[in-house]
């Protein structure tokens, strides 16, 4: 019996990848089996129908770019977008592409990478933030930090930092153990977030040290305003399930251009603030106490 090749659709049918066809206007002439895997949709649901309506509309833009690209005779093997699911959830996709002119057709073949997609996601996450708290971390405050400035220059605009660190807080680590600082730093952490605009940064930068980004604040005077509500928040007692703890805060402040004309120049300066701000209430408190001695004899004198 002579052998023979099968039909090429029944090979394409038996690769895990989606296989798309389309004409010029991106019209769907052509899917395999595995397109419907993918995207949720039979092949009677979509040929006919642009390929550009499955698309995920943030990435409509560079999806028409890539594909002009492709028909000016571009070969493109590792774009990736996204597409809506038949059931409505996100796909992504990377895709191998060539427009064959002598058919007036572009051929795609689009590898599933969401799993791959949501582990790049996590491990960048992970990078850039703070295991405890979540918050963004030194590395990535410097970046978004360089960013603020770069547009403050070119805005003729300004931009204020908030160094912060936690007084007393090593006295909890010490009384109740690393597990309830972790839960305290937790919490601060949150009353910060709630206590900025949806705009500005929250960064944990060490053990119990904080940065606040405020991009477009425009004086330290309002950045000093901004640290006094956060300070207020931070200072209110917290209730955890081992008791009540509170700590006092001590807050340093950078401004744009004033204090320094670079992220290194600013955290400098807003650091140097903060251990001015920290001997000066240790100053206020030493104070409080020898007065409080004095009224004391005075109290026992009489």
């Amino acid at each position: 019996m002579t052998t023979t090749l099968p039909p090429l659709t029944e090979v394409l049918d038996l690769m895990p990848d989606a296989v798309c066809v389309v004409d010029p206007e991106g019209r769907l002439l052509f899917v395999n089996a595995s397109f419907q895997r993918i995207f949720g949709y039979a092949p009677e649901e979509v040929l006919g129908r642009q390929i550009f309506s499955l698309v995920h509309p943030d990435d409509l833009e560079a999806t028409a770019e890539q594909a002009e690209r492709v028909m000016a005779g571009e070969l493109q093997r590792h774009f990736r977008n996204r597409y809506v699911h038949k059931d409505g959830h996100t796909v992504d996709i990377q895709w191998s592409a060539r427009w064959l002119p002598e058919h007036r057709v572009r051929i795609g073949v689009g590898h599933e990478v969401t799993d791959l997609r949501h582990a790049e996601r996590e491990l960048e996450h992970r990078a850039n933030h703070d295991s405890l708290t979540g918050l963004v971390n030194r590395d990535r405050l410097r970046v978004e930090l360089q960013a603020a400035i770069d547009d403050a220059a070119d805005e003729g605009g300004g931009l204020a930092l908030l160094y912060i660190d936690l007084d007393g807080f090593k006295r909890v680590n010490d009384r109740a153990g690393h597990a309830v600082g972790d839960r305290l730093l937790r919490e601060l952490a949150e009353r910060m977030q709630h206590a900025v605009r949806q705009n500005d940064l929250v960064a944990r930068v060490g053990g119990d040290e904080f940065v606040v980004l405020l991009p477009d604040c425009r004086d330290a005077q309002a950045a000093r305003e901004v640290a006094d509500s956060l300070r207020a928040r931070l200072t209110a007692p917290c209730r955890l399930p081992e008791g009540l703890f509170q700590l006092d805060a001590s807050i340093g402040v950078a401004a744009f251009p004033a204090d320094g004309a670079d992220a290194d120049a600013l955290l400098m300066h807003a650091d140097r603030a903060m251990y001015a701000a920290k001997h000066a209430g240790r100053a206020r408190d030493e104070s409080a106490v020898i007065e409080e001695q004095k009224r004391g004899s005075k109290r026992g004198g009489t």
